[in-house]
């Protein structure tokens, strides 16, 4: 496999929270150099991991600002912009472009329930605005709407879109989407537990949340599978599969956040509407933890 454009190991990063439920840029900071001193080769900023439907523009806009005064120029910087309103997408992503971040990505329209011509004419819009890469992002099991393998290819064929962040489980469309696309255009596994079979297909790798408190196993399964290690691989993956199930017993990011706290890296609790992991998630999170050797 070549070299990915972004990396193989993306994270997408929690958005540390203070005590108040302020965003912490300092703690932001902290967290993107951790991320990337354990194996991430890029950071995705404020997605769904992020709670990007809980930040306001002017915040995300200083949460983008404070991770590239860490990783610019030494790691890639995707900042989601997407929206389920295309001119304010449009609009935002042209703020961002400023800023001087690797690359976009955006979300397949949430609540709206757009047809698929819809949807071709939303990410077209925005791939016109900027003039950095575009990279797409398919999770139906939040968007209720699915990005069909026609239309992401159909996609694929736009200059500065240059990937899809594919999490909808799909494998029979996601070995579509990878046999029927252009040369360089990427597949990026956005589920955990997906990443190993889809990279079986083709995807140069994932965007990942495991990779908080699991990044040297994961970057470890992922150069293995890469270079042709696949019993190696294998291990790593069945070794990390409860993790990856345990980090979305509720909705993503309650239990990600308690593992950082587990791993004695608290980076606040989530905004509500999510709320906080209950006791008795937290008691198996961390057996499946220490299981794992996550914690000593």
């Amino acid at each position: 496999m070549t070299q990915p454009r972004f990396g193989r190991l993306l994270t997408a990063m929690v958005s540390p929270f203070d005590a108040e439920g302020m965003l912490d840029l300092p703690r932001a900071q902290e967290l993107a150099q951790r991320l990337l001193d354990s194996g991430s080769d890029g950071l995705v900023v404020c997605g769904t991991t992020g709670e990007s439907p809980t930040i306001d523009y002017d915040d995300k806009v200083r949460l983008f600002s404070a991770i590239l005064e860490v990783a610019g120029g030494t790691a890639p910087v995707i900042a989601n912009i997407g929206d389920n309103c295309t001119a304010d997408s449009v609009d935002f992503a042209r703020r961002v472009e400023k800023l001087g971040v690797d690359g976009v990505m955006a979300v397949v329209p949430y609540y709206n329930k757009p047809p698929q011509e819809g949807l071709y004419r939303h990410f077209s819009a925005i791939a016109a605005a900027v003039d950095v890469p575009l990279v797409l992002y398919n999770v139906p099991s939040r968007t209720v709407t699915n990005l069909d393998a026609e239309t992401t290819l159909r996609l694929a064929g736009v200059d500065n879109i240059v990937a899809v962040k594919e999490a909808s489980g799909r494998l029979t469309q996601i070995a579509s989407i990878i046999d029927g696309a252009p040369p360089g255009f990427e597949v990026l596994s956005g589920n955990d537990e997906d990443t190993l079979p889809m990279m079986g297909l083709g995807a140069t790798g994932v965007i990942s949340v495991a990779s908080h408190v699991a990044g040297p196993l994961l970057a470890d399964m992922l150069t293995a599978q890469a270079g042709g290690d696949h019993t190696r691989a294998l291990k790593i993956h069945l070794e990390l599969m409860p993790l990856f199930k345990a980090l979305f017993m509720t909705s993503n990011p309650i239990m990600v956040k308690r593992a950082l706290d587990l791993a004695g890296f608290p980076v606040g609790e989530p905004r509500l509407p999510l709320v906080p992991a209950t006791d008795e998630q937290t008691a198996e999170l961390e057996r499946v933890m220490r299981h794992i050797g996550l914690l000593s």
